[in-house]
């Protein structure tokens, strides 16, 4: 197949549209932050880690450029997107200085802004943003991590004393994996259960000082240090208890729940769970900070992986007089084309994402405005899948780059190893990813309830399709686009090219929607067996409620990915990511095949054609390999690879030898008789 890409396509207009809204602060963190001291350092002890990323978020802090998301009464600019990117931005270095970062401004930080009132940012948010005042986010307990609304720590508040006494009952309460706690945070923001006049109350936050002045733990706090870890050895993770330390009444961050002097308790929100979720809803910008943060990992190692296939030669074919460069192999180009395809798609995704939290955020807390619970849960929603999306992408595709490379791979002055220890735990931290998927389909099916009522009183098939067609289709940004490509689609299936965009959306949307209705059937009918516990009316289908949010995710991700497009101004850059999108969606489908087969969308001949065209595009899209991870604008000196100078010099250095061999042989004809067993790497 003639490839009808333009021969060459300025990487610049790529970064342009990758770089969207916040296009400035991507281009200051180049610029300003673009220095080999923030890159990572290898061989260290953990001691020698942690006291370099300290030192490091001391001169971040000093150059102004943390307070992105803070009020601009206090020095920040209320930026809730341009700090998310700025986050982003840091973990093309060191991620251990991406993570400390995220925990003093974004987590401890937020929390303070969010949770608290003008008594607290009056009292704290300046010396925050300095890195004066070091903190924790002290949620995550021993015996409770994600199931965050049982918490065991308490906060029990005495009248006589105008004070809480905060306790950790026993050691499966304990605050643990605390970023900040071990060495260097002074102050946390701890998560307990409100009790009041003899009532609980639900999950609070107060700001507990951990340290004095000299940095010995407060009396009754416990501080311990959770050692070694697989990586992120820059960050002080840590252990805290609490042996019933007074609190003053003033330090509960109380924006949405108010205890009095004599102990009466009020909220603006009446109903304890609502109030819990808004509190967490609020607190939105760490996950969406992690999710672009593994983006931003598995971009690098994508960059490194790409240029090391451009430069890297195994095997010659009969005939030729120089060895074949990595990229060249089909087998390769399976292997990075569409996982690079995938992090475009991602991106666009963390790009509607990020511009969403933003509009909500700034609207409540910079206007006033009252919260749009709809757009809220929406956001909640979406940043639970697509930061399980982008983490399970980051650690298959780090693992595959790092094979790649093949011995150079498993070298930690190569990058790799250390990206691959580094963003292991993003899967698990800010919320497992299975947890968070079942949020996601959690949200799914209580759109579908409020709707359309309970479970239990739907009829007819056909009527629940129909349900499902107006329920799971939120209107995205692009949805009005979306409905006329889809539209547009021809009637007979099989006649329709594989690359049309229309037939991809909607083969995406007929999964989701199919997966949907079945996992609503099935909780039909467990629901209606006589005896069924209401645990094992949802456990008895858990995998197809988590396989619907996966497919829920993936047609979200496609959908941003053509609106990303719609947006691009450059015609070349245009058709690069034409078809670049074209290998996102068929080889998610792809992978899939089977299920589609099965139900009817793929014929037998149909599906060895989609992989013939997956096929013809990897050979469409080669050529533009580099281009593509030009398009990231890393800067260099963040990349800290040494194999990409050392390999490019070694392969000039041998083509030289090649040359000048063949000089001295003369031109002998080739033995053509001879039989090579050579055998391509990974065939």
């Amino acid at each position: 197949m003639t490839s009808t890409l333009p021969r060459t396509v300025d990487p610049a207009r790529l970064q342009e549209v990758l770089d969207g809204r916040w296009a400035h602060v991507r281009r200051d963190a180049r610029e300003q932050l673009g220095d080999p001291k923030y890159a990572p350092v290898y061989g260290e002890s953990m001691d020698e880690a942690r006291d370099r990323i300290t030192r490091l978020s001391a001169e971040l802090a000093a150059t102004g450029r943390v307070g992105l998301g803070f009020p601009r009464e206090y020095g920040g600019e209320a930026d809730a997107g341009g700090s998310v990117t700025s986050i982003e931005m840091l973990a093309f270095g060191d991620l251990s200085l991406m993570v400390k970062a995220g925990v003093q401004w974004g987590l401890f930080g937020g929390a303070v802004q969010l949770l608290g009132t003008k008594r607290h940012h009056d009292a704290h948010l300046p010396d925050i943003m300095s890195f004066a005042l070091p903190g924790c986010f002290a949620m995550t307990e021993t015996g409770h991590g994600s199931d965050v609304q049982q918490l065991r720590t308490t906060c029990t508040y005495d009248p006589e004393t105008q004070a809480f006494d905060l306790h950790t009952p026993h050691e499966a309460a304990r605050k643990d994996y605390i970023g900040n706690a071990a060495k260097d945070g002074r102050m946390a923001v701890v998560f307990a259960q409100l009790v009041t006049r003899g009532e609980k109350q639900g999950v609070h936050a107060w700001l507990v000082p951990i340290r004095d002045e000299h940095g010995n733990p407060m009396p009754g706090v416990t501080i311990g240090d959770d050692g070694p870890k697989a990586g992120l050895l820059g960050v002080d993770n840590g252990r805290l208890s609490f042996d019933h330390v007074s609190v003053p009444r003033e330090m509960l961050l109380d924006r949405y729940g108010q205890v009095a002097e004599d102990g009466t308790y009020t909220s603006s929100i009446a109903n304890e769970t609502r109030r819990f979720f808004t509190m967490l809803g609020t607190l939105v910008r760490g996950r969406v900070s992690v999710g672009g943060s593994a983006g931003s990992a598995t971009k690098m190692a994508l960059d490194i992986a790409v240029r090391y296939g451009e430069v890297r030669r195994q095997f010659a074919a009969p005939g030729r007089d120089r060895e074949i460069v990595l990229n060249d192999y089909l087998v390769h180009q399976r292997k990075l084309l569409p996982a690079l395809a995938t992090s475009y798609a991602l991106a666009f995704a963390q790009e509607e994402l990020v511009g969403a939290m933003h509009d909500i955020q700034t609207a409540v807390h910079e206007h006033g405005e009252e919260v749009d619970e709809a757009a809220q849960r929406e956001l909640e929603s979406r940043a639970a899948g697509l930061k399980a999306a982008q983490t399970w992408h980051a650690t298959r595709t780090i693992q595959m780059c790092r094979e790649a490379l093949g011995g150079a791979g498993y070298l930690a002055e190569n990058r790799l190893p250390q990206l691959k220890a580094d963003t292991d735990v993003f899967t698990t931290f800010e919320g497992d990813n299975t947890v968070l998927l079942q949020l996601v389909a959690k949200g799914l099916l209580t759109g579908y309830r409020d709707a359309f009522g309970s479970l239990d009183g739907w009829g007819k098939v056909a009527f629940v399709a129909d349900m499902v067609r107006e329920t799971v289709l939120e209107r995205t940004a692009a949805r009005g686009l979306i409905a006329r490509l889809v539209d547009a689609v021809p009637g007979r299936e099989e006649d329709v090219p594989l690359r049309d965009r229309g037939w991809q959306l909607e083969m995406f949307e007929f999964r989701e929607k199919h997966t949907l209705e079945g996992a609503i059937r099935r909780l039909r009918r467990n629901a209606s067996t006589p005896g069924t516990e209401p645990f094992d009316v949802f456990n008895g289908v858990q995998d197809h409620v988590l396989r619907t949010a996966q497919t829920h995710v993936d047609r979200i991700v496609l959908e941003a990915f053509v609106a990303g497009i719609e947006r691009t101004p450059d015609p070349a850059a245009r058709a690069l990511l034409e078809a670049v999108c074209d290998l996102y969606a068929l080889s998610t489908i792809e992978a899939d095949k089977g299920w589609f087969l099965e139900h009817g969308r793929l014929t037998a001949a149909r599906s060895k054609a989609l992989t013939g065209t997956v096929n013809a595009l990897l050979a469409e899209l080669r050529p533009h390999a580099v281009t593509l991870v030009d398009g990231f604008a890393i800067p260099a000196a963040w990349k800290n690879a040494a194999v990409l100078d050392e390999e490019a010099a070694r392969q000039d250095a041998m083509a030289a030898e090649d040359a000048r061999l063949t000089a001295e042989a003369g031109s002998a004809a080739p033995d053509d008789t001879a039989i090579s067993i050579d055998v391509p790497p990974g065939q």
